[in-house]
């Protein structure tokens, strides 16, 4: 093995979101690339707020999405034990993921986002169909809903409105669905997803097995790097480190427009940032490596 940082660490998974499932995957399959890559690694499994790390653990890869992972709160806590840990700061993990945060810093930052509004009431709407909406803190596209008729409109905020009191709302943006990886400091060839379902949402990303995914995307030169300049800008927006993923959709004029940035990505088999550096000649276990040896306070 080469020189590390680090020999003992740990992997966070599981967590206490609606996306639990998800991370236990992406955590056991982290924790098999960490120990391919010669490191000790403990498994968590942090099944509530209160969680232990064993004793010698010198850091920690934070594989928990959603709620208490990618929201600021587990590594606020990190930083209190004095512990290093993998991805982005409390702060940046707060603002990358409330939705609503994010597009106002977006937004500031000149990166082209889709108009959009915040509701409370169903009734409120001024953005007309089709639409998507969506809870501003959740992942994994849990509670969000692409409303194509108005008929349909009501029980799709009534859903969103169940995981938060303010809902954001954007228009529906037709053409391609895309994603960017970024990865200490460069980025990583485009993904174009393709799902069979009508949108790419829960299911499709992680049920039904039927999505196709081009890596690299058929894009012109232009096109790849003006993607790749979005998705750096935004990173930097939003004060993200180490690793992250940004969703785009492009419209059939070609016109990118930045979704949301996940500030932990999936690492399951069908997860995209390893698809993308996996195209980039980064192996699986040498992308997990790496990632825990950036691991900071």
């Amino acid at each position: 093995m080469a020189s590390r940082r680090f020999s003992k660490v740990a992997v966070l998974k599981g967590g206490v979101s609606s996306e639990r499932t998800v991370s236990l995957r992406s955590g056991a399959a982290i924790a098999q690339g960490l120990r391919e890559g010669g490191y000790e690694v403990s498994e968590i499994d942090v099944d509530s707020r209160a969680f232990a790390l064993p004793a010698g653990i010198e850091a920690v890869f934070v594989a928990l999405h959603g709620e208490f992972g990618e929201d600021g709160g587990i590594q606020q806590r990190l930083v209190e034990m004095g512990m290093p840990f993998t991805g982005s700061g409390a702060e940046s993990s707060r603002v990358s993921f409330d939705k609503i945060l994010t597009r106002e810093r977006l937004l500031a930052g000149g990166v082209p986002v889709p108009n959009g509004e915040v509701l409370r009431t169903a009734d409120s709407r001024t953005i007309p169909v089709p639409l998507v909406v969506k809870p501003p803190r959740e992942g994994s596209s849990v509670g969000c809903h692409l409303v194509f008729d108005e008929s349909a409109w009501d029980a799709a905020f009534a859903d969103a409105a169940r995981y938060s009191a303010d809902v954001l709302v954007e228009e529906y943006i037709p053409g391609r669905e895309l994603t960017v990886g970024v990865f200490d400091g460069e980025v990583l060839p485009v993904v174009e997803i393709k799902p069979n379902a009508e949108w790419y949402d829960f299911e499709a990303k992680y049920v039904t097995g039927d999505t196709t995914y081009i890596c690299p995307a058929e894009l012109s030169a232009e096109q790849t790097a003006a993607l790749q300049s979005i998705a750096l800008n935004t990173f930097e927006c939003l004060g993200a480190e180490g690793f992250g993923r940004v969703d785009f959709r492009l419209s059939p004029e070609n016109k990118p427009y930045v979704l949301e940035l996940n500030s932990i990505p999936g690492f399951t088999a069908t997860s995209l940032l390893p698809k993308a550096a996996q195209a980039a000649g980064i192996g699986f276990s040498e992308l997990c490596c790496r990632i825990m040896e950036m691991a900071h306070l």
